[in-house]
């Protein structure tokens, strides 16, 4: 069948390295390879992939190996292994869980600040807001009614939460895939942040809760009104005053995002297994150690007795751990689980394969992506950039035309995100990308090869730097937009 050629193709390719590779990066290639038939077959659901002994044979790779890339498509939600008759890796249906704890594994590592992370807010939601007042429907209405409703039920209770579900509801309404998943990863962030706040007196959070929920209540009657101006005005007014919130009540001392990054509520519902559960614990305990990169967390034994399950339990847990860079087990004599640093490449590879099942359109990422680079061009035209930033962005433009450039264009955009010094901007415009280029290789396109288009990309990007360096953000803007705008027509 189409599968079974497709994956014997994969496993062909791997022979080479099957006997040499660690068993950890071999796992990874063989979850890749099963990843990627999926998406090529149009993710169908229930659809069986093969027994485990069809795989193992499949991929010429040894039990151990074939259950270590099994754990990380599970983790991934792309397809479940079914034990005993008739049994098989079948495929299924993702939900966000596993794309949105990625990326806040990683953005709490690299300490994402509270400025960072409410810049990002107010460029994606209120351009959610306005598209979900064109888009609504009766169904979301009541839906948007019986948030309000819970709001009112409950504003007599002590706790202050921003991890409320009217911001993540309000980006689903937009209808744009991507929207609604960063606007979940932003207000999931939101809410840990709030956790370093002090204590605040009960009349003070009776205030805000009222407050928000008319602000809330505002943006409703906006969005149901057809009136998207109104509705982005509404919520943007709202989130200065969040942002006014936790700059007046954070811990002073506490400049990062910390806290759980995982809760346990998140990873113990019905379709999670002990391994994601186990480790969410782990990391949530090397949070709360201070995340000292070297530091061992404890031997492999000590663990399985900390807590309480069995070695196979805690290799797989530590596989998932080993995958997102947060520790790797160390074998031997003075080893252990080792807290590590951090890439954020998991984390993009995990949005990648939600968003892709999600088939998410090319203008879906245009309008997430223009909202971000206009906001990357405007940051660092506020930054008054030098010499220095000058002679780092003219180094990406002229970099020479050889070899495949498919990859090449986008060098300029990442270098301004960087001196834009917002991570989260950065890696939401690293996951924009990475979608753009699987589609281009899943349609067989390939960058223009021709000179002149090279050129005319070269002169492009030198423009907007001129704007840039002139201080001139609007013109910066406009000439991003165009670009944008050209490079969304090339991908269709």
């Amino acid at each position: 069948m189409a599968m079974a050629t497709g994956l014997e193709s994969a496993g062909d390719e791997m022979g080479a390295e099957r006997q040499d590779a660690p068993v950890g990066k071999l796992a990874t290639k063989v979850a890749r390879n099963i990843e990627t038939e999926v998406m090529r077959l149009g993710w169908p659901v229930g659809r069986s992939l093969g027994s485990e002994a069809d795989l193992r044979e499949r991929f010429g790779v040894s039990r151990s190996v074939l259950r270590e890339a099994v754990r990380l498509v599970e983790h991934h939600q792309v397809a479940r292994m079914r034990r005993g008759p008739n049994g098989g890796l079948f495929v299924c249906a993702p939900d966000a869980g596993p794309a949105t704890r990625a990326l806040v594994i990683y953005l709490e590592y690299i300490g994402t600040g509270v400025d960072d992370l409410l810049q990002a807010r107010l460029l994606l939601e209120p351009m959610a807001a306005g598209l979900a007042a064109e888009r609504l429907t009766e169904d979301g209405i009541a839906t948007l009614r019986a948030i309000l409703q819970a709001e009112a039920d409950h504003q007599d209770e002590r706790g202050i939460s921003l991890q409320d579900p009217f911001h993540p509801e309000l980006g689903r309404l937009s209808g744009n895939p991507v929207l609604h998943l960063f606007i979940d990863v932003l207000t999931r962030l939101t809410a840990r942040y709030a956790r370093t706040s002090r204590r605040i007196p009960k009349a003070q959070v009776q205030t805000a809760k009222q407050a928000s929920h008319q602000a809330h209540r505002a943006t409703v009657d906006a969005v149901i009104a057809g009136d998207g101006a109104r509705a982005q005005t509404n919520l943007t007014a709202h989130l200065e005053a969040i942002a006014a919130w936790i700059r007046e009540h954070r811990v002073r001392q506490a400049a990062h995002i910390s806290g759980s990054v995982i809760e346990p509520e998140q990873v113990e519902g019905p379709r999670a297994k002990l391994a994601e559960v186990v480790a969410a614990r782990i990391h949530d305990d090397i949070s709360a150690r201070g995340r000292q990169v070297g530091s061992v967390l404890g031997s492999e034994t000590a663990l399985i007795a900390r807590y309480r399950i069995s070695r196979a339990a805690l290799r797989e847990a530590v596989r998932i751990l080993e995958y997102h860079s947060v520790a790797r087990m160390r074998r031997g004599p003075g080893g252990g689980l080792i807290v590590t640093e951090p890439e954020p490449q998991a984390s993009i590879d995990t949005m990648a394969l939600f968003l892709k099942y999600q088939d998410v359109t090319a203008e879906d990422f245009h309008l997430a992506r223009n909202a971000i680079e206009l906001g990357i061009v405007n940051e660092v035209v506020q930054r008054q950039p030098g010499d220095d930033v000058a002679e780092r962005l003219n180094a990406v433009i002229q970099l020479p035309a050889e070899g495949p450039r498919m990859g090449l264009a986008d060098e300029f955009h990442k270098e301004l995100a960087a001196i834009a010094g917002n991570p989260i901007l950065a890696l939401f415009l690293n996951i924009s990308t990475e979608l753009f280029r699987r589609h281009a290789t899943a349609q067989n396109l390939t960058f223009p090869q021709d000179p002149a288009a090279l050129t005319e990309v070269q002169n492009v990007h030198q423009r907007i730097l001129d704007a840039v360096l002139s201080g001139d953000a609007e013109l910066a803007q406009h000439r991003m937009r165009r670009h944008l705008q050209a490079l969304t027509h090339w991908w269709h």
